[in-house]
């Protein structure tokens, strides 16, 4: 009887370890591998595979893109402009010209930014940026989906080919370095299992999949994030008279920022940050009377604060004593006569930012690690940067031999980031907070605050060469 039962027991946990190779024999079969993937395939994404597609230390490194949305082909520029654009700056610039994209870009469409003005709805204060020669502009304005065109134009042509996988989505992460049901995995990589059941073994997992990031999540990177309460409303708006349109304008209201960025002669781009009910009444009514608000907020004065005003005037005259021409000209914002059809929609806004960029064959990038409010129009560029740095870390990683998911030089990449990003974050979320009241101390603080700024020609040089990096 005893026998019997041992010699069951024996055959059951043979047939278990026949299934479990057999398991892991099939798994090894069906299993593809990757020197490196990148998950997301936005604009920060595909450029990340663009730079490494570009680079010849990269030439003999098998790279995959997944890419949850189906392929559309190549990009043709649409008559109508996208109510979804950015403001990319010179470095941002810099890099899309390392593999082709910018000169793409300005083939298509985009608008240069030679002037910034802004200003504050309860005083008469303001700050206005310009290159002194005003033949280099600040920035320039281009939409979201010509940005991810180029891009995917030339990640298709360049010279080392990257496996482009679209409508392909993961299922589930498996990373070393992160415990599963207590204990951690013993396969040496990140593996990650599609939806579709396939397998892909790689070295090195970028994400770039967006603030709700499933690999963070997956990597179990803790994540600092909370709503501002507040959505912008963005739109095409078509100007009254066609001019020179290369001036980005923005006015800060108690309620939030309004921009108007150009998009050409005839064209701005909106981003009108407000309340939630706000955004939501806006995106209801007639066009006549979304034309009116918008003009109506950029023009009204019913948030003057006078002791505000009577601060300012001491201020400025007081500054333009001791630097004489230093306090910019005020120039008069364009008056807005309609808005494109089907152009209008918002979206909340809210800050996230990973405490840790990188784990063991992780490493985030863009939104993934950072998301920030978009008053200042940097958050686009902060996703770029990233890509110049990892592109160079993994580079010399490549050079010494090192695997590329070794943490020793990914650590490299989260420090230089974080000394750049984190400094932007709290200075735009402080700039977000000291502009969202009308309470008069604060006001007559920061109106003199920015009369002065506007006042030091050296300061402001200082801050447009921050913004360009």
């Amino acid at each position: 009887m005893a026998l019997s039962v041992f010699l069951r027991r024996c055959c059951v946990r043979g047939e278990q370890e026949l299934r479990r190779h057999l398991c892991s024999a099939a798994t090894a079969r069906d299993s593809d591998n990757a020197d490196i993937v990148i998950a997301g395939g936005g604009m920060v994404g595909a450029s990340m595979a663009c730079s490494l597609a570009y680079n010849d230390c990269f030439a003999d490194k098998r790279i995959v893109l997944l890419e949850s949305a189906p392929d559309k082909g190549d990009f043709k520029l649409p008559e109508r402009y996208s109510n979804r654009t950015c403001a990319l700056n010179p470095s941002t610039a810099t890099l899309l010209s390392t593999f082709g994209a910018w000169q793409e870009i300005e083939q298509m469409r985009c608008q240069p930014v030679r002037r910034m003005q802004v200003w504050d709805s309860c005083s008469d204060s303001m700050i206005a940026f310009s290159q002194e020669d005003m033949t280099e502009p600040l920035a320039h304005i281009v939409e979201n989906d010509v940005i991810l065109g180029a891009i995917m134009r030339c990640l298709r042509k360049a010279p080392n080919k990257v496996d482009v996988r679209f409508q392909a989505s993961a299922k589930a992460y498996h990373i070393p370095s992160v415990a599963e049901d207590g204990e951690s995995t013993k396969h040496p990589f990140v593996r990650v299992e599609l939806q579709d059941g396939q397998l892909l073994d790689t070295k090195l997992l970028i994400g770039a999949d967006g603030a709700q990031s499933g690999v963070r999540s997956a990597a179990k990177l803790h994540s600092l994030s909370w709503s501002y309460r507040q959505s912008a409303v963005v739109a095409t708006l078509k100007l009254a008279d066609a001019t020179d349109n290369t001036v980005a304008w923005q006015r800060f209201l108690p309620t939030g920022p309004i921009a108007f960025l150009p998009l050409s002669d005839e064209f701005s781009s909106l981003v009108w940050t407000t309340t939630p009910d706000e955004a939501k009444h806006l995106l209801q009514i007639p066009e006549e009377s979304f034309v009116d608000a918008v003009n109506d907020a950029v023009w009204h004065d019913r948030d003057k604060n006078e002791f505000a005003d009577k601060a300012i005037d001491a201020v400025t005259t007081f500054l333009q004593n001791i630097v004489p021409g230093g306090t910019a000209i005020r120039q008069l914002p364009p008056t807005v006569i309609g808005v494109e059809e089907k152009s209008r929609a918002s979206f909340p806004l809210q800050l996230v930012h990973a405490s840790h960029y990188v784990r063991p064959r992780v490493a985030l990038i863009g939104d993934a690690a950072h998301r920030l409010h978009p008053l200042a129009g940097q958050g686009v560029n902060l996703g770029f940067g990233d890509v110049e740095c990892l592109t160079q870390v993994l580079e010399q990683a490549v050079f010494s031999g090192s695997d590329l998911g070794s943490l020793n030089h990914l650590l490299t990449y989260e420090t230089e980031r974080q000394r750049h990003n984190l400094p932007v974050l709290a200075t735009i979320d402080g700039l977000q907070r000291l502009y969202s009241t009308d309470f008069t101390p604060v006001v007559m603080l920061r109106s003199i605050g920015l009369s002065t700024v506007n006042s030091l020609t050296m300061l402001k040089k200082f801050i447009i060469q921050r913004a360009s990096a």
